[in-house]
C-alpha cells in the first residue's frame, strides 16, 4: 500500500487546519494507535496463509495450485471490492465501513479454524476477501479528510508500517503455531489477535468530523474508471501492477513445497523464519522514493523490476544463503516498484486520483489471485525451474513495459 497517501490528499478539499487532528495531541495518538492496529490485523489476516500451503496440502491431499486458492480466492474477491468500498463509505461513512471490515474479517478467520472441510475454507476464505477491503480502501480517505496536513506524513507511516509488519508476523506466528500444534491453532490465534486489534480500533479512532455523505452512483463510479483506462500511461501501470504482485506472490507461495522439500528440508517454523527477509521492503519503500525524487520515477522504476528478476533467478540456487538473499532481493525490487508505480499513477491521472488508485489496486490484487493461482499448475508440472521460468517472463514483459513508459509524454512527472 505504500506511496498512495499522495493520491487521495491530490483530490481532496481541506477543512480549515484548527478543526483537523495535529500531531501531539491525544486525539492523534489513539489515531495512529488506531491506524496502526487495523493495517497490522488487516494485512496478518490476509496473508498468515502463505506458509501454511504446504501443511494444507499434507492435510486435505492437495496440490500446491489448489492449496494457493486459500490466498486467491481471498485476493480474487479483495479485488473488485475494492473498487466499490470507497464508494461505499462515502454513503455509510468512514469509521463504520474500517470497523465492520476489521471486526468481520477477524470472525471469519476464527470460524476457519473449526471449518471441517477443504471446501468450507475456501468460501470462509473468499468472504474474507470482501470484508478485508474495506479497511485500506478507506483508511487513506478517512487520513486525509481528518488528520492535519502537516501529520498526514507520520499517520500514514504508522498505518503502512503497521500493515507491512502485519504481514510479515502473521507469516512467522503462523509457521511456528502450525509446527507446536495444527493449522487450526494458528488460525485460531490470528482470528482473536485479529478481534483485539479491531475493538482497539473501534474504541481509539476518533469519528469523522469532515465527512459529507454522498449518494452512491454506479455510473458515475464506471465511467470514472473508463476515462483513467483511456489515458495510455494508466494503462501501462495498472498491467505492470498486475505483473509485479503477481510474480511477487508467486514466489511467496510455492518457496515453501521448495524449502520443506531436500535439500533443504525445513520445518514449517523455518520456512516461516524465511518470510522475515519482508522487513526488506519496509527499507526499500522510503529508500526507492528518495532515490526517485532525485532521479524521477521513470528513471528508478525499470531498475526495481531488474532487481525483482536477479532475485528470481537466485533462488534456482541450492544454496539456502543464496536463496535468502533472492528472496531479499525480489523483496527490496518489488517494494520499491510498487511505491513507484502507486506514486505514478497518481501524477498519471488528471482527475479523481483516489480512483486511479483504487483501479491500480483492482489489477494489483487479480494479479494476485490468477498469477498466485497459475504458479502452482507451474510449480507441480515442472518444479520450481517452472514457476521460476513463469516470474521471469512476467518481469520480462513488466520491463519492456517500464522502458515504454520511460519514453511516455511526461504529463506532470
Amino acid at each position: 500500500m505504500t506511496g498512495f497517501c499522495a493520491l487521495v490528499l491530490a483530490d481532496e478539499p481541506r477543512p480549515r487546519d484548527e478543526t483537523l487532528v495535529k500531531s501531539g495531541t491525544t486525539a492523534f495518538r489513539n489515531t495512529i494507535l488506531a491506524l496502526f492496529c487495523a493495517g497490522f490485523a488487516t494485512f496478518a489476516l490476509l496473508y498468515y496463509v502463505q506458509p501454511l500451503l504446504p501443511v494444507f496440502s499434507e492435510t486435505f491431499g492437495l496440490g500446491a495450485a489448489q492449496a494457493s486458492l486459500a490466498l486467491s480466492a481471498t485476493t480474487g474477491l479483495m479485488a473488485p471490492a475494492m473498487l466499490v468500498a470507497g464508494a461505499i463509505s462515502e454513503t455509510l461513512g468512514r469509521k463504520p465501513v474500517m470497523v465492520a471490515s476489521v471486526l468481520a474479517s477477524a470472525f471469519l478467520t476464527l470460524a476457519m479454524s473449526f471449518a471441517p472441510t477443504w471446501s468450507a475454507i475456501l468460501v470462509l476464505r473468499a468472504a474474507a476477501g470482501l470484508t478485508i477491503a474495506g479497511l485500506p480502501a478507506v483508511a487513506m480517505a478517512y487520513v486525509a479528510e481528518e488528520i492535519a496536513p502537516t501529520a498526514i506524513g507520520l499517520a500514514m507511516g504508522l498505518y503502512i508500517g503497521g500493515s507491512a509488519l502485519g504481514g510479515m508476523a502473521a507469516r512467522l506466528v503462523a509457521g511456528f503455531l502450525a509446527d507446536l500444534g495444527s493449522w487450526r491453532s494458528a488460525t485460531l490465534a490470528l482470528g482473536a489477535l485479529g478481534v483485539i486489534a479491531g475493538l482497539v480500533f473501534w474504541r481509539n479512532l476518533p469519528p469523522s468530523r469532515h465527512f459529507a455523505k454522498r449518494p452512491f452512483s454506479t455510473r458515475e463510479l464506471a465511467q470514472g474508471f473508463l476515462a483513467h483506462l483511456r489515458e495510455p500511461g494508466l494503462r501501462l501501470l495498472v498491467f505492470e501492477g498486475f505483473l509485479i504482485m503477481g510474480s511477487f506472490v508467486s514466489v511467496y507461495n510455492y518457496i515453501g513445497y521448495r524449502l520443506i522439500a531436500p535439500p533443504f528440508e525445513l520445518t514449517p517454523t523455518g520456512v516461516g523464519l524465511i518470510f522475515s527477509v519482508y522487513l526488506v521492503g519496509i527499507i526499500s519503500s522510503p529508500a526507492t522514493g528518495a532515490v526517485a525524487a532525485r532521479l524521477g520515477l521513470r528513471n528508478v522504476f525499470w531498475v526495481m523490476i531488474a532487481l525483482m528478476s536477479c532475485g528470481v533467478a537466485l533462488t534456482l540456487s541450492s544454496s539456502l544463503f543464496v536463496v535468502m538473499a533472492g528472496i531479499a532481493l525480489l523483496t527490496f525490487g518489488f517494494f520499491g516498484a510498487h511505491s513507484i508505480a502507486s506514486a505514478w499513477v497518481g501524477r498519471r491521472a488528471r482527475s479523481a486520483k483516489a480512483q486511479a488508485a483504487s483501479l491500480y489496486l483492482f489489477l494489483y490484487y487479480v494479479g494476485s489471485s490468477v498469477i498466485g493461482s497459475l504458479g502452482g499448475i507451474f510449480w507441480q508440472r515442472d518444479g520450481w525451474n517452472g514457476l521460476v521460468a513463469l516470474v521471469s517472463l512476467l518481469l520480462c514483459a513488466a520491463f519492456l513495459i517500464a522502458l515504454r513508459l520511460r519514453k511516455l509524454e511526461p504529463l506532470s512527472i
